[in-house]
């Protein structure tokens, strides 16, 4: 037990600002039955989204370390309550790693689209495919839906997203077809994607795309073109926007691709490793200029960096699906989780030789 305090307090170091304060103005600490304070429920609800407890497991490891005496039921009622705190933590922590969150304005507003797998424990463990959509900078959940992980209408795809009059939907490049890209526009919607060419038909006259990003030479050299696309409804207009990445960017890539042609005995094409040297996004937005349109996936980006620990973690523990907003709040409390350990890996790695900050509160001799 003194070792788990000791890590816990290590762990309350890494906080954002008026953590506590926000269980209370979140109303995550309204009802404290079975908790001595909001840290204690923390705590305990940590459990359940990082270390994959079921919520009756939870109870049980919870009144063993003598952190709460409450039922699994009582838990989960806790866990619904805490959804808005959880999602003021994240937008804290990200503020905290000096992530500006873009806003693109009243008549345009931007969603995050993504899915993960989530594999539950154990040998009857299910396998569920979370699809769901982030506003920004807000980080709310506008959309959330669990689908099986196999059969029609269960892959990533925009078709799987209600889209309104005014949304632009940024997503990467598993969402780069065109009946995904149609059902955006037919619906009113504008998107930004990370382009994958094998994926979709692109069309000018007397122009392919591994000529056009081949003369990009000069790291962070960016170009644009117009051209169409093919949909299940016909050629669509659109922008393709491409930014020549570092050499050790470049590098990294390559050195990927080669590992994944060794181990799996595939053949990589050249043009896969000319590819690897840019980042390609295609928009249909008319309006924003080229670097515009790249900082705003550049942004998108910056988060998946966080959600890419998440869907690390995501593969152990047990989603609530007993309804949305329990749900919701499991997706907070995994997106705080990785963003958290984000931040213990940057201090582990910069702090020496201890490997966490020294508190306000440390003793000092005279």
């Amino acid at each position: 037990m003194q070792t788990l305090d000791e890590n816990w307090g290590v762990l309350k170091g890494l906080m954002p600002g008026g953590w506590l304060e926000l269980a209370r103005q979140t109303g995550a600490c309204r009802r404290l039955r079975g908790f001595r304070s909001a840290e204690q429920l923390l705590r305990t609800l940590l459990l359940h989204i990082a270390k994959g407890y079921s919520l009756r497991e939870t109870a049980l490891q919870a009144k063993l370390a003598k952190l709460a005496d409450v039922s699994d039921v009582a838990l989960l009622k806790r866990l619904r309550a805490a959804e808005e705190w959880f999602r003021q933590l994240c937008v804290a922590m990200l503020e905290e790693n000096h992530v500006e969150l873009p806003e693109a304005g009243d008549d345009c507003k931007l969603r995050l689209v993504d899915a993960t797998v989530v594999n539950e424990p154990g040998k009857t463990g299910s396998l569920w495919r979370l699809h769901y959509s982030l506003r920004l900078p807000t980080l709310l959940c506008d959309y959330f839906r669990l689908t099986g992980v196999g059969g029609e209408g269960s892959g990533e795809t925009f078709a799987r997203i209600p889209v309104e009059k005014g949304d632009c939907l940024l997503a990467d490049a598993a969402y780069c077809c065109g009946a995904g890209i149609a059902h955006v526009v037919v619906g009113g919607a504008e998107l930004i994607v990370r382009l994958n060419p094998g994926a979709v038909r692109l069309q000018r006259r007397g122009w392919n795309l591994l000529d056009g990003v081949s003369a990009l030479q000069e790291t962070g050299e960016t170009c644009e073109w117009r051209v169409n696309v093919a949909t299940p409804n016909g050629w669509l207009p659109v922008r393709v926007c491409a930014i020549r990445k570092s050499q050790e960017q470049i590098d990294r890539m390559h050195r990927k691709l080669k590992r994944k042609q060794s181990k799996h005995g595939l053949t990589v094409r050249p043009e896969t490793y000319e590819y690897a040297k840019y980042v390609l996004v295609l928009t249909t937005l008319k309006t924003g200029s080229t670097a515009q349109i790249l900082e705003w996936y550049r942004i998108r980006w910056q988060i998946e960096l966080a959600f890419k620990r998440l869907k690390s973690l995501v593969q152990l523990g047990h989603l609530p699906k007993y309804d949305d907003a329990s749900s919701r709040a499991w997706l907070y409390g995994k997106l705080f989780v990785a963003l958290l350990g984000q931040r213990l890996m940057r201090v582990g790695r910069d702090i020496s030789p201890w490997g966490y900050e020294i508190p306000d509160t440390a003793k000092r001799v005279a």
